[in-house]
């Protein structure tokens, strides 16, 4: 097969890199660190995403901390020295009346003014404890909310890994430093594994697509006030290269025997789809049949 135009391939409407044919439902060849993890977390979730596209109620914490985002993307438009506290939490605003003009459901989420008032001053919290985390009029990101896309794999097993990279830090000597923002709260000792593999996810595809492993790693937790900062090597990228593929053949073979099993935790009380999970008493509707694309 020859190699993937990473330039000229356009998405579908509803994300699949390929058409599956009237009456077949398309698995896109791609991946992100999001998809892999609802896998890993229950296959079933993962299926009601992507495959039956179950559309999801709003959620606030979600809502917030894309709201965040936004706000510390546009804090960098500003010159250094008045990235300040004062002009995020002025940024907050415009950029929530520019998120609910995009999606107006959003407004459901608050029954009362107070509501939603409570909830901005959350969020203008988060934003505080990020200014005590770093000093953004020391910083000039090279890129912010990046799409980071490259293939892995070859014939029939190949993939595009795909996501985007809150922030890259591009130091003079060209090491290159992937930063993200997390509005929750950092993982205890012991458990950083899980949250590293977005990070680790996406220095693979940075190493991939530009032949650099990046030097640094960093989360910034605005939950807690805390960084988790990792310093990949190549043998780490190879080994998360590893698992992605174990990941991918497990997807493929849940499409292939339509066998999306669910995978009962902790998080299923915050899951939208208990009413379409046997394993929480609902009515899981039958699985469809897929067709699943490949990079050509």
């Amino acid at each position: 097969m020859g190699e993937l135009d990473l330039e000229t391939v356009v998405p579908t409407e509803d994300g699949a890199l390929f058409d599956a044919g009237p009456g077949v439902v398309k698995l896109p060849a791609a991946l992100s660190p999001s998809r892999a993890g609802d896998f890993q977390q229950c296959p079933l979730l993962y299926r009601l995403r992507v495959l039956d596209k179950v559309p999801e109620p709003p959620n606030a914490a979600a809502t917030k901390g894309t709201l965040v985002h936004a706000v510390l993307e546009r804090l960098f438009d500003l010159p250094a020295g008045r990235r300040t506290p004062t002009e995020a939490v002025e940024l907050l605003r415009p950029q929530w009346e520019k998120l609910l003009a995009q999606r107006p459901e959003l407004g459901g989420l608050f029954a009362t003014d107070d509501e939603r008032a409570a909830w901005l001053t959350e969020a203008e919290a988060l934003l505080g404890t990020y200014f005590t985390l770093e000093d953004p009029n020391r910083l000039e990101p090279a890129q912010r909310e990046l799409f980071v896309r490259a293939p892995m794999g070859e014939g029939e097993d190949k993939l595009l890994l795909r996501g985007f990279v809150d922030r890259l830090d591009v130091a003079p000597g060209g090491q290159l430093r992937v930063v993200d923002y997390k509005t929750g709260k950092a993982p205890p000792p012991g458990y950083e594994e899980k949250t590293l593999f977005q990070m680790k996810f996406y220095a693979l595809v940075l190493w991939k697509a530009r032949g650099v492993v990046p030097k640094r790693l960093q989360l910034l937790f605005l939950g807690n006030g805390e960084v988790l900062t990792y310093d990949p090597s190549e043998a780490d990228l190879l080994a998360v290269e590893r698992k992605i593929a174990g990941i991918w053949a497990a997807i493929r073979q849940a499409a292939e025997s339509r066998q999306w099993q669910p995978k009962p935790s902790e998080l299923c009380g915050w899951c939208s789809f208990r009413a379409l999970c046997s394993a929480q008493g609902g009515v899981q509707p039958p699985a469809p049949e897929v067709r699943i694309g490949k990079v050509e």
